[in-house]
């Protein structure tokens, strides 16, 4: 199995957890709950990171940064396409959360400088976009993008495909730090597929042929993009969902098409 591909570590409790040193890079993190009624998580966002709680799915209540946010959540499946809740957490917050009902609640990290207070950041102000058309349209719901300024470092959206539809495409690389041409990005993809018995595509390689990886990605499994064109696809039958994490040296999304499928770009203005 590629390297780049993380099956879930259990049924339930704490099914992913990507850091910085288990991905082999500076600046993602990426760890995910499955809750059942009554069952909680907690901790505490280490100093000199930001962190973004996203109820994915399921509701449950919140404490954090020595306040009660109270209930959180709403849509029971990431299939309502509902905007999600999210809460942006400063360096040394403290946080706990205590399902309602089931739930998927992640918790996405990077680096920051602290000075910013924790936050609501949905889902009030999020909305659900197009992108792209034809086989390439994709629906989104920007979480926290470079247009809301509501984070140091941390770019998180959702993004939900058609079946028969590819997404992060054309295909397209975030991998070096020369703003404006192209910022340095990590990143990670969660995936949901519906129905769940089933699988996605996506391929991770350079243009140089250095890094060429294609995974089967099934519901639940995470995805490391540390470098290179990332682009994926859902098969005919079955609608793929993913969230996404990037960080980097610079909190902008700047990226170069591969040379071999820029004439889309152009050709889709």
């Amino acid at each position: 199995m590629s390297r780049l591909l993380l099956r879930p570590a259990a049924a339930r409790g704490l099914v992913h957890d990507v850091t910085p040193a288990s991905a082999g890079w500076s600046h993602v993190g990426f760890a995910l709950w499955r809750l059942g009624p009554g069952e909680g998580a907690e901790g505490t966002v280490p100093q000199g990171r930001e962190a973004i709680l996203v109820v994915a799915e399921g509701r449950v209540r919140v404490r954090a940064a020595g306040r009660d946010w109270g209930p959180m959540g709403g849509r029971m499946s990431v299939w309502e396409r509902t905007a999600p809740h999210a809460l942006y957490l400063p360096p040394g917050a403290e946080w706990a959360v205590e399902a309602d009902t089931e739930a998927h609640v992640a918790l996405c990290s990077a680096p920051s400088g602290g000075g910013r207070p924790a936050q609501r950041l949905g889902p009030e102000g999020i909305a659900l976009r197009e992108r792209g058309r034809g086989t390439n349209l994709r629906l989104i719901h920007d979480i926290a993008m470079e247009g809301r300024d509501v984070a140091d470092s941390l770019l998180v959206t959702e993004v939900f495909t058609p079946a028969g539809h590819w997404s992060s495409y054309p295909p397209h690389r975030h991998d070096e730090d020369d703003f404006p041409r192209i910022t340095l990005l990590e990143e990670t993809y969660w995936f949901r597929l519906e129905p769940r018995a089933g699988w996605g595509v996506q391929r991770v390689y350079t243009e140089d042929g250095t890094l060429d990886e294609t995974m089967a990605v099934r519901d639940g499994d995470v995805t490391l993009v540390p470098r290179g064109h990332h682009p994926c696809a859902a098969p005919h039958g079955f609608e793929m969902y993913y969230l996404n994490v990037m960080a980097g040296p610079r909190r902008a999304w700047r990226f170069q098409p591969d040379p071999e499928h820029a004439w889309l770009l152009e050709r889709d203005r």
